[in-house]
């Protein structure tokens, strides 16, 4: 039996256990963590080996909308992400793909589907719910800010986030251990790649993506 290592991230204990629970009745020699947030599935991954497969919960603390998702395409390449989400609209599974997720399973799955959607992940394949039409209300311009956003490095996703929090650019400094002045390029970088001109205009168009998830900085 396949000696898998697996990230659940996911900030409600129940629905961790749950998944647990499914991941052990198929693979019982499965090495299991368990993450709150995003800073604990950071801490995860620069302690030890990459794991097999990350399940990713889009909404815990840390975590803006898709931003997880994000970072931790672009910082771990290598480490496939399945999205577990309560929500189920085509949209948000679509832009959950266009973001490099692995795989889209709604919390409301059987765990006859959660187990099967996860072996099939873990075989390389990507899996979404059946009868889901992916081109539904899909939006072009939409389309485009999705494929800037997947530009960013994860230091310029961190910073859209702490953009998104109203942070000034001395107290994102502080909270990456960086200089004010690297902050600023980050932020003429990550306007120049989302083709805005503002700060509040690249946190408005990063909630336009994923249903306004992401909170316009103060004026």
């Amino acid at each position: 039996m396949a000696d898998y290592r697996i990230v659940i991230a996911d900030d409600h204990p129940l629905f961790r256990g749950a998944l647990r629970q499914a991941l052990c009745d198929v693979y019982p020699d499965v090495r299991i963590e368990e993450a709150g947030s995003l800073d604990d599935v950071i801490a995860i991954l620069e302690n030890g080996d990459e794991p097999d497969l990350i399940l990713l919960d889009l909404k815990m603390p840390g975590v803006q909308g898709f931003s997880g998702l994000m970072y931790l395409r672009a910082q771990y390449p290598g480490v496939p992400a399945v999205v577990v989400s309560a929500n189920e609209d085509a949209p948000v599974i679509r832009r959950s793909l266009d973001f490099g997720a692995s795989g889209f399973v709604p919390k409301s799955s059987t765990a006859e589907q959660i187990r099967a959607a996860l072996a099939a992940v873990l075989e390389g394949e990507i899996w979404v719910p059946a009868g889901i039409d992916l081109t539904e209300d899909d939006d072009g311009e939409d389309t485009q800010m999705a494929a800037r956003l997947a530009t960013l490095t994860p230091q310029q996703v961190r910073v859209l986030m702490m953009l998104s929090q109203g942070l000034l650019n001395k107290q994102i400094a502080y909270e990456l251990g960086v200089s004010e002045a690297t902050v600023k390029a980050h932020v003429s970088a990550i306007l120049q790649k989302m083709g805005v001109e503002s700060r509040t205009q690249a946190v408005i168009a990063a909630g336009r993506i994923d249903g306004s998830q992401w909170q316009a900085p103060a004026s």
